[in-house]
């Protein structure tokens, strides 16, 4: 049997007009729909799978504000067994480092059944409202386990994770004894849709809400004003303009080579 952790994150849909909010520049997550971010569902089926074919139960984890309860509701229609969601407003802003030093917190209290600590820990390989592609690894080093990050295939079996990186110098093979943390690509499944049955189900479902003192963490090691980065100025971006258009009088692919040799493209 195999416990897993997922880690998943609301984020604004990447169709809907985003923004940052004026004073301290952070993201505005009330300016957009909010939908459970599309690498955080394979990373869910993914866990899914493996416990559909090994046994073991499967918790999402997630921090964010009273609305991230919609995705975490998304993440159980899809199977997941409970869920628990870190919510305090001191974590407003708080950088990577600071996520990762909550979440490493949360994944030391929870529980499973007999009270096991988590085998798997899957997640993302990058978020879209952030991109910052790093938590994975900083939760590795604060809780000492090993990663393998970037997967686009992975495997359980006898104690141990295994999983293919794809990257531009081709394919390479990953190993792991549990428990590790893993991260995944958008190559790793197709994730299935909630079924009626599994989104009146998820209504049922266990939800933990913890806050900072739950866990352990000082307020003062969190949050926008105690960040390890700062944005201190940001610009809109101008206005879409009309495109320039070529005219082909059997010269076409000349203007075009032309066009995009000027704005340095090739």
């Amino acid at each position: 049997m195999t416990n897993i952790v997922v880690l998943i994150k609301q984020v604004p849909d990447t169709w809907s007009e985003r923004k940052l909010t004026d004073g301290d520049f952070t993201l505005d997550r009330e300016a957009a729909d909010a939908v459970l971010d599309e690498i955080n569902e394979r990373a869910v089926e993914e866990a899914l799978l493996i416990k559909e074919a090994q046994g073991g139960e499967v918790t999402v984890l997630s921090a964010g504000p009273d609305r991230a309860t919609d995705a975490i509701r998304k993440a159980l229609s899809m199977g997941a067994d409970k869920a628990v969601h870190i919510n305090d407003p001191a974590l407003h802003g708080s950088d990577a480092i600071q996520t990762g030093w909550t979440l490493a917190a949360a994944l030391g209290q929870i529980g499973f059944e007999n009270e096991e600590p988590a085998d798997l820990i899957i997640a993302g390989n990058e978020a879209t409202d952030g991109r910052v592609g790093a938590v994975p690894a900083i939760i590795a080093e604060y809780l000492g386990i090993p990663q393998l990050t970037q997967l686009r295939k992975l495997t359980v079996a006898e104690g141990k994770v295994t999983g293919e990186r794809e990257t531009d110098e081709g394919i390479f093979g990953l190993e792991a004894t549990l428990p590790a943390i893993v991260s995944v690509t958008e190559k790793i499944n197709e994730p299935r849709f909630p079924s009626f049955k599994g989104i009146m189900a998820a209504k049922k479902k266990e939800v933990s809400v913890l806050t900072l003192a739950d866990l352990g963490v000082d307020p003062e090691t969190v949050g926008v004003a105690n960040a390890g980065t700062t944005v201190t100025a940001s610009t809109p971006k101008p206005p879409r303009t009309a495109g320039e258009r070529v005219t082909d009088e059997g010269d076409g692919g000349s203007k075009i080579a032309a066009y995009l040799v000027g704005q340095k493209i090739i």
